[in-house]
């Protein structure tokens, strides 16, 4: 290599490492795929009547998908995707704390109608 072409390839490495290096701190992208899967998971508990039985993990939720897209909207992406993660997370758990209580309820009638019909044989234990 000639003594003329040593500047410009150490010029050529330096811009590369300079667009490189401006590659990386630009504003990286919007999470999509967490505010989409927020909002998923917000519809899914909605459909579900969540509101009934865990309306505040539900609020929750909502206000943390709105915080969300406010985050992207300052271009504050990292703080964006933690939100809708949490949103998601919220709504996951209002949608399982509404299952369970829908499942406790139906124990209990199923408990009633067992001590219900318990109480009916011990009263009449001849009738065939």
């Amino acid at each position: 290599m000639t003594r003329t072409m040593q500047p410009i390839r150490r010029f050529a490495a330096s811009a590369g490492g300079l667009l490189l290096l401006a590659a990386c701190a630009s504003v990286p992208m919007p999470p999509t795929e967490a505010l989409k899967a927020a909002e998923q998971a917000i519809a899914s508990a909605e459909k579900a009547r969540v509101a009934d039985h865990a309306s505040p993990e539900l609020g929750e939720a909502r206000e943390k998908l709105t915080a969300a897209n406010a985050a992207v909207q300052k271009e504050d992406m990292v703080v964006a995707q933690r939100l809708a993660e949490q949103s998601r997370a919220d709504a996951e758990l209002a949608l399982a704390k509404s299952e369970a209580a829908k499942a406790k309820a139906v124990n209990d009638e199923m408990k009633t109608s067992t001590e219900a019909m318990k109480q009916e044989m011990q009263r009449n234990p001849g009738v065939k």
